[in-house]
């Protein structure tokens, strides 16, 4: 069998370019009408391109001449360079009958390792073969007119229906492009070591307890939380153990190094309670990340406000399983909720979590970072956050 050739040919090579490059960059490419999405691909292929009038022989594709023009030497200029705006046209466009020979040997060579022509002789992928005739061509097909005629119809049924799936997926998938665009979804890639140093079990320290004013000893009241972090490809899943009340939510790298978080209540009902949004940078080798909240005071009613503050999230590990402890009589002993962290080991951490005073922390960095000034009312006001007592 021949191969195939023209349009046919180079939307199948570019659809396969495009997924191997995704599998080693691990990104992905928008497949749409901006020509900007598909450069990092074109840059690729032009590095491929550009060495052709040398790798006739080594790669098995049809000579090209040098090119001479010294003063053009820069991508996009090049005599063989690839555009984004080339691939948008014959991929996504799809109105190259008669592509660049350079850009198919291109195609060839990073996907197969030789150009057309070696492909050619020892063809090792049978999507890019051409079948030669159709089905209404095939004289080997002897079957009588009235058998034949309500297989083309039930045949021309499963076409109409292939497409109207084919565009109502279509449709679904560009949705969800836009929707990831707009809303700002997995917008960057972490790379490993990124994704190891967020994956893992955090212990959070936030003074929150200071702007609940139903506690009249809330004068540098400080609370902690147990919070483990999973990954889930690109981005990460958490549950936030606290002492009254739990959180559920989820994480995303921004750009490199730059976190946020975004959570809610654990309720049995499932629905949106006292969401928090927080952003940090993830600092290596900081012992203390510091990180700004937009969070509440978990006060009574209609006294939970909005409020801003400053938290502090402090890496414990990674590996194991953390659980739960609840009404037992550890619990009523400590009057505090339980969490135990147990290790690969067989061995096991436990933490007790309760509103505690911030003078009582060993660390002293932590004093500073979660005093009275970390927290910020929505509108101002005075008698909410306690001034320290006169001696």
């Amino acid at each position: 069998m021949k191969l195939k050739s023209g349009k046919e040919e180079i939307i199948c090579l570019l659809d396969k370019v495009i997924r191997k490059f995704e599998e080693e960059s691990g990104g992905q490419i928008i497949r749409n009408s901006n020509r900007r999405h598909y450069e990092a691909v074109a840059r690729r292929l032009s590095e491929i391109s550009n060495q052709l009038p040398q790798t006739a022989d080594a790669l098995e594709h049809d000579s090209y001449p040098k090119a001479y023009d010294a003063h053009r030497s820069e991508y996009p200029f090049r005599k063989y360079d690839i555009t984004g705006n080339q691939i948008k046209d014959a991929f996504y466009n799809r109105i190259v009958t008669n592509p660049r020979p350079f850009l198919v040997d291109a195609c060839y060579i990073y996907l197969y390792g030789k150009g057309r022509k070696g492909f050619a002789e020892h063809p090792t992928d049978p999507d890019l073969l051409d079948s030669g005739t159709t089905k209404a061509e095939d004289p080997s097909d002897k079957r009588p007119a009235s058998f034949r005629l309500p297989l083309m119809l039930l045949l021309l049924l499963a076409v109409i229906i292939s497409s109207a799936l084919a565009a109502w997926l279509w449709t679904e998938k560009r949705q969800w492009e836009v929707m990831k665009q707009d809303m700002n979804l997995i917008p960057y890639h972490p790379t490993e070591a990124e994704a190891d140093s967020l994956e893992g079990v955090w212990l959070c320290y936030t003074g929150s307890p200071q702007a609940r004013s139903f506690d009249p000893e809330r004068y540098h009241m400080v609370v902690s939380n147990i919070m483990e972090v999973k990954r889930r490809g690109t981005y990460f899943t958490f549950t936030r153990y606290g002492s009254n009340f739990d959180h559920t939510g989820y994480m995303q790298f921004e750009s490199p190094g730059l976190v946020s978080v975004h959570s809610k209540v654990i309720r049995p009902s499932g629905k949106t309670e006292s969401p928090k949004h927080s952003l940090f940078t993830l600092e290596a080798g900081r012992r203390f990340q510091s990180v700004i909240s937009a969070s509440w005071n978990f006060d009574i009613g209609e006294r939970n406000r909005i409020i801003g503050i400053r938290e502090v999230f402090m890496r414990l590990g990674k590996g194991g399983r953390v659980e739960e402890i609840l009404n037992t009589p550890e619990n009523v002993l400590c009057r505090c909720k339980i969490v135990k962290w147990h290790h690969e080991d067989g061995s096991v951490k436990a933490f007790q979590l309760r509103n505690e005073s911030l003078d009582s922390l060993k660390a002293e960095p932590l004093k500073s970072l979660l005093d009275e000034k970390s927290i910020l009312l929505r509108e101002p006001g005075d008698g909410l956050i306690l001034p320290a007592p006169v001696r």
